[in-house]
């Protein structure tokens, strides 16, 4: 899980093994987290 950014507790990242989804990253902070598509 290759971290691409940290800020204000957040932290962005994806997962490799995702490659049958459409791009997306993956924000979370302390237990909560959510996805984020990146084309609408």
């Amino acid at each position: 899980m290759p971290i691409l950014l940290r800020v204000k507790g957040y932290r962005l990242w994806f997962y490799e093994a995702d490659l049958d989804e459409p791009p997306h990253v993956h924000v979370g902070k302390q237990a909560n987290e959510a996805k984020y598509w990146l084309n609408p």
